[in-house]
């Protein structure tokens, strides 16, 4: 267990928010120097290691990312003694993140989502003994939509299998690591509805881009989103309209409107948001569409939940993630994806994110064991 607080320690207190650099240098030094892979930095920040790359059997990779979201102020003091350092440790380095040990977890920006996780897969890449070729990749700018992991597989990264290190603790039972079998993806869009200005006192002269926008909210409204199922997981879609904003004066007709829509996919269909094209003076435009994964290999899927189930007594469900990970990027390029990872709902990205260092070290063993499971190369 100290192996795998220390290593998360190490990586947490490196700022990786605005620059994942060294993180990346961490990442890339300690497979270097723990183990014999091949390890590949590229152009995006990523870091890519292999081993048995050259062996038969199908590919399994282990991936997490090394970027985080800005911290809060709380989580950079300057010179903030943790418990443990203060046994003799030391203190934090002017400018990292904070880290420090309270009730069985570690807490700063980056434990749970997702460099604890990161440092479970390195020490399980390190430990594994696979019958066919084993990756390990953390990416950078998942928090930007998923920027590394489409560099990485238009770059020709294409395992076989993969089980990304997201949060999937917690879902079926407090404390309990779950494997995460499908997750929703999410289509960010802007409707814009032009019109005419014109002096209010003169309505007739001219065309309302708010009435216009607001008929495309009608259409909206009435959409069905679709559903999915995946080895026995549910998933609803949604659509919501989240922002509009129109209007220069409260004595001018509007001229343009612009509504904002958050919409959460799921495998197979997408609601047809386009549709809000047919009222005249409507456009609709895509900012960002992170795509859902679905596993389709109910071996694969059954394989880590088993070892799940091994390292905690039996517990553990195939679950759905409400949240878009890399898993669907690698989905879509054809990787047979889960999610597993020692995160629990509602530690991401807050002022006192966490992770329970027992799930982390539960987490390492499924790395692990996963790695020597692999359908089609499994011991």
């Amino acid at each position: 267990m100290s192996e795998l607080r220390d290593l998360t320690e190490r990586l947490v207190s490196i700022p990786s928010h605005d620059d994942e650099t060294a993180a990346g240098d961490a990442v890339a030094s300690w497979l270097h120097e723990h183990t014999d892979a091949d390890v590949t930095r590229d152009d995006a920040g990523n870091v890519i290691a292999w081993r048995n790359a050259d062996a038969d059997g199908d590919s399994l990779a282990l991936v997490g990312h090394h970027d985080v979201v800005p911290p809060d102020e709380s989580q950079t003091e300057d010179s903030v003694a943790t418990e443990s350092q203060r046994d003799g440790g030391g203190e934090t380095a002017v400018g990292d993140y904070v880290v420090y040990e309270e009730d069985g977890r570690l807490y700063g920006r980056g434990t749970a989502d997702m460099k604890g996780a990161v440092a479970a897969m390195l020490l399980a890449f390190r430990d594994a003994e696979p019958d066919g070729p084993l990756a390990f990749a953390s990416f950078a700018g998942e928090e930007l939509g998923g920027v590394g992991a489409q560099h990485a597989i238009d770059a020709g990264f294409a395992p076989d299998y993969a089980v990304v290190g997201e949060g999937s603790t917690g879902y079926s039972e407090s404390g309990v690591v779950d494997v995460a079998v499908a997750h929703k993806g999410r289509r960010a869009s802007t409707v814009t509805a032009d019109g005419e200005a014109a002096h209010a006192s003169e309505v007739e002269s001219g065309e309302n881009a708010v009435y216009r926008a607001c008929d495309a909210v009608d259409v909206l409204r009435d959409l069905d989103a679709p559903e999915a199922d995946v080895l026995g997981q549910h998933l609803t879609g949604s659509v919501a309209v989240t922002e509009i904003e129109g209007g220069t004066a409260w004595n001018v007709i509007p001229e343009t409107c612009e509504v904002t829509v958050d919409e959460r996919t799921v495998p197979g269909e997408r609601a047809d948001v386009g549709a809000v094209e047919d009222v005249a003076g409507v456009s609709w435009t895509v900012e960002q569409d992170l795509p859902p994964m679905a596993c389709d290999d109910a071996e694969f899927a059954d394989s880590v939940l088993d070892a799940a189930r091994d390292v905690q007594d039996g517990a553990g469900e195939h679950v759905a993630k409400p949240h878009a990970t890399d898993a669907g990027w690698l989905a879509a390029a054809g990787t047979t994806c889960l999610v597993c990872g020692p995160a629990e709902q509602g530690e991401a990205h807050t002022a006192d994110e966490s992770v329970s260092l027992d799930a982390l070290a539960r987490c390492r063993r499924v790395y692990a064991a996963a790695a020597e499971r692999v359908p089609g190369g499994q011991s």
